[in-house]
């Protein structure tokens, strides 16, 4: 067994640029509209208000969706995940873009992973994927896919979506460091081991990636590369620890 994937990832985000807080143009709460039914509202619900607001007073083009978007990136790099996932979340909704409304799924269901929202963060990645299966978000929504299933047990589906992520992409290096870490999972060394080869061909060298290499390694009876490999690894951490330092 390997160590909690959650040790081996951040869960994927898309970039942006990002806005300087507070943002004005996020707070959609207007003091001056009066909510009926008020004895029907839960006051402990904080989001009955905005969500009326949502559905009755704005409309898809009144929302700058793409600004709102940078929003919500803004919290994930600051690690406000609550309020990302609902910045994300109200893209999804006001988006006439379907490849933006795709991002933000992907993302909310990243802001959600974070938290250990995992049911959660599985409905957000199937959300982005229906949409389009066979896009750029489409794969990294099934990478992380393929990781909250592993975090909620699911661990048959999780292999199935790491390798629906190479399929749609197979250039996307960490596609197949994913695909490795669950065949490694499943005790299939030898496929492990090309797909990590395939993961550093494309860019995509980490340490926590070469410690899961020393260990197909191993399985493989392959004892000598195995305390190279670990070897490498343990340079290439010193190197990041020592660049977080600098």
């Amino acid at each position: 067994m390997t160590e909690d994937p959650e040790d081996h990832q951040d869960h994927q985000f898309s970039a942006g640029q990002g806005f300087d807080e507070p943002y004005e143009g996020f707070d959609l709460e207007d003091p001056s509209v009066q909510v009926d039914a008020i004895d029907q509202v839960d006051p402990v619900d904080s989001h009955v208000l905005t969500d009326q607001l949502d559905d009755a007073h704005v409309s898809p083009g009144d929302v700058d969706t793409e600004s709102l978007l940078d929003v919500g990136l803004s919290y994930m790099r600051i690690e406000r995940y609550e309020q990302a996932a609902d910045a994300f979340e109200r893209v999804a909704r006001f988006a006439e873009d379907e490849r933006l409304e795709q991002e933000a799924w992907t993302n909310k269901g990243a802001a959600h992973a974070e938290m250990e929202e995992y049911d959660r963060a599985i409905g957000a990645y199937r959300e982005a994927i229906d949409i389009d299966d066979d896009s750029e978000h489409a794969a990294t929504a099934e990478t992380n896919l393929a990781y909250a299933l592993w975090e909620f047990g699911r661990t048959e589906e999780a292999l199935e979506h790491a390798e629906r992520a190479v399929e749609i992409d197979p250039r996307f290096g960490e596609a197949w460091y994913n695909r490795g870490f669950f065949l490694n999972e499943r005790g299939l060394s030898e496929d492990a081991l090309n797909a990590f080869d395939n993961a550093v061909r494309l860019g995509f060298r980490t340490a926590d990636l070469l410690e899961e290499k020393a260990i197909a390694l191993e399985e493989m009876g392959e004892m000598d590369r195995a305390e190279a490999v670990v070897e490498e690894a343990e340079e290439l951490r010193e190197e990041q620890e020592q660049q977080l330092l600098e």
